[in-house]
């Protein structure tokens, strides 16, 4: 009987502090108490929903600067540019056999060679090839400027070596010439050759690392 008593009161208390003011203070107090619980739920709520909400934030930042700090401490290795000595072997060769010639009288023979043995000299003195990381180019002089277009086959004188079909230096004791043949100047291939004015064993080593194992050459 108390406890129907206590509840019935409690319930009509609650309902003169929302609906029915019969008593002021008994409203200011009821009123005081149901404020101050709204208030603190909607306080711990919010504070609750805040702490999340930057619990989140702050874990979206750190993942983001992992990726970043992930992409960044990646390490991509780049090979170094090389470029092969100058060699005059072939130059000096062919002007002593020019020598040799006029020494017997062989004009006509020792003309063609002289000039031959005089052209590789100057372009051995002028003409490097260059090996970045992906490309051999043909570069002149020593501040090493563009050589132009390709006086024979058209296109820049720079090759991507993912375009080269094979490759050959003739001959591996003594290499006199280098061939190789690519498809980026035209898909069905092109090939180039050059006279070795350059370290024959440089030559080979880089050619090798860069565009893969000849088929049959290599220095001794």
């Amino acid at each position: 009987m108390n406890t129907a008593m206590t509840s019935f009161s409690s319930g009509i208390l609650a309902l003169s502090c929302m609906q029915v003011p019969i008593n002021p203070s008994a409203r200011e107090t009821c009123c005081n108490k149901v404020t101050s619980r709204s208030i603190s739920r909607w306080f711990y709520n919010h504070q609750s929903t805040r702490i999340k909400g930057v619990s989140m934030q702050k874990g979206l930042a750190l993942g983001k600067r992992v990726v970043v700090e992930a992409l960044i401490g990646r390490k991509t290795t780049k090979r170094e540019t090389v470029i092969p000595d100058p060699d005059y072997r072939i130059p000096v060769i062919l002007s002593g056999l020019a020598g040799a010639l006029i020494y017997r009288d062989n004009i006509l023979l020792a003309a063609p060679i002289g000039l031959l043995g005089v052209l590789l000299f100057v372009q051995t003195t002028r003409v490097r090839f260059v090996f970045d990381d992906e490309t051999l180019e043909v570069r002149v002089g020593d501040e090493l400027e563009e050589s132009g277009q390709n006086a024979f086959v058209g296109g820049k004188n720079k090759w991507k070596f993912s375009t080269f079909v094979n490759w050959e230096l003739w001959w591996p004791n003594f290499p006199i010439l280098v061939y190789f043949k690519e498809t980026q100047t035209k898909p069905e291939g092109q090939v180039h050759f050059f006279p070795v004015i350059f370290n024959g064993k440089q030559l080979y080593d880089v050619m090798v690392e860069r565009a893969g194992p000849s088929k049959n050459s290599g220095p001794k």
